[in-house]
């Protein structure tokens, strides 16, 4: 390999680690949400099968995460603090919540679910005290119609995942610390609902008072009814762990009526996301091709299918049963179709790399002749 083919090579490499999604933990979220749901439904082996893969995405994403930092540091930060971007990062905080989540559901491992959890607690409080903060301050601002998406939605997904990873904690470890775990858990949870409310109110006001192209439609948009599933899936806990805490004995009805709200909300979603996707993809022919954005839209549904088993399990609904289980399999296939658009993607930036490398090699054999 010649000295131009190296160098052209290091050219793309960085060119695409500063080019990259600040929302590519979206793919632990997805993937550690399907794992989890499919061990709620005792497919074990697909379960730990999408933990160890997970556990491996996690670091390389840290990895990829820690270089882009520094060897872009600009682009880093600028991109946190930008209205379309900023909101991204809070897929490291709720994938970090989500893995925690695995590690003590499928592997009751409290040390290393306990240590993501106060990872993931840290990430929370400085990514949104330093992207709200930023957000406010600045002078140069986006119109509404060019600022906000469903991506905004991932700081309420990011909220109720410590929310979930609490409640899972708390239930795994002894008094009085249990108290404390479960006021966090319960805490998050309402905080979560609040925000989802005032974001909801604006990128509603933005669907239905601005012009609305094929392109505007991005995956993350389907965060509205993911924001709503994991809170589902976080209500449900609380109920489930009320006799270990009197307080929330005391507010079981309030848990489990605004529990049931949010299954609603979500669920009402699902048909509005599905027309508006054949609207997209089917009437204004836009193209499906493999977009890290594409994990946002895989996590609702896996998201969907856990919160319903577990509100069906918290409330005694077992005439839910049969709907968990059909979205697992959607979620299931969504998942595949997605990893594979990725895997191929990966592997035609290698091909093109290579054959750029041969051609460059092959000029310089030309010149040296």
């Amino acid at each position: 390999m010649t000295t131009d083919s190296r160098t052209r090579q290091a050219v793309e490499y960085s060119s695409g680690l500063a080019e990259m999604s600040p929302a590519y933990f979206g793919l632990v979220m997805a993937t550690g949400i399907v794992s989890l749901a499919a061990f709620m439904m005792e497919h074990y082996t697909i379960a730990l099968g999408l933990f160890y893969l997970n556990i491996g995405q996690y670091a390389v994403l840290c990895v990829l995460y820690a270089l882009r930092a520094w060897r872009y540091p600009r682009r880093f930060f600028g991109d946190m603090v930008a209205h379309l971007t900023g909101p991204g990062y809070f897929t490291t905080v709720a994938g970090t919540g989500i893995l925690a989540s695995q590690f003590m559901v499928l592997r009751e491992n409290i040390v290393i679910g306990k240590a993501l959890w106060l990872l993931a607690i840290l990430l929370w409080v400085c990514l949104t005290y330093t992207i709200f903060t930023a957000f406010t301050v600045r002078r140069e601002k986006p119109t509404l119609d060019e600022g906000i998406n469903g991506g905004w939605l991932l700081a309420v997904v990011a909220t109720q995942a410590l929310s979930v990873s609490s409640a899972l904690l708390a239930a795994r470890i002894d008094q009085p610390y249990r108290l404390e775990l479960n006021l966090v858990a319960l805490s998050m949870w309402l905080w979560g609902g609040m925000l989802y409310i005032w974001m909801m109110s604006l990128i509603f006001y933005r669907y239905a008072f601005f012009r609305f192209s094929p392109g505007d439609l991005a995956p993350p948009y389907w965060i509205n009814m993911g924001a709503m599933a994991i809170s589902t899936l976080a209500g449900s806990l609380l109920i489930l762990n009320a006799p270990h805490a009197p307080y929330l004995m005391s507010l079981l009805p309030f848990l489990k009526g605004f529990t049931v709200f949010y299954w609603a909300t979500g669920t009402w979603w699902i048909p509005m996301l599905l027309l508006l996707g054949i609207w997209r993809h089917g009437y204004e022919r836009f193209p499906f091709r493999y977009d890290p954005l594409y994990w946002g839209a895989v996590f609702p549904l896996g998201m969907y299918a856990a919160c319903t088993w577990q509100m069906g399990h918290a409330m005694e609904f077992d005439f839910l049963a049969p709907l968990p289980r059909a979205f697992l399999y959607i979620a299931l296939s969504a998942w595949t179709v997605t990893f594979f658009g990725m895997l191929r993607g990966l592997v035609s930036i290698l091909s093109s790399n290579r054959a750029c490398s041969h051609r460059l090699q092959g000029t310089g054999d030309t010149t040296k002749k």
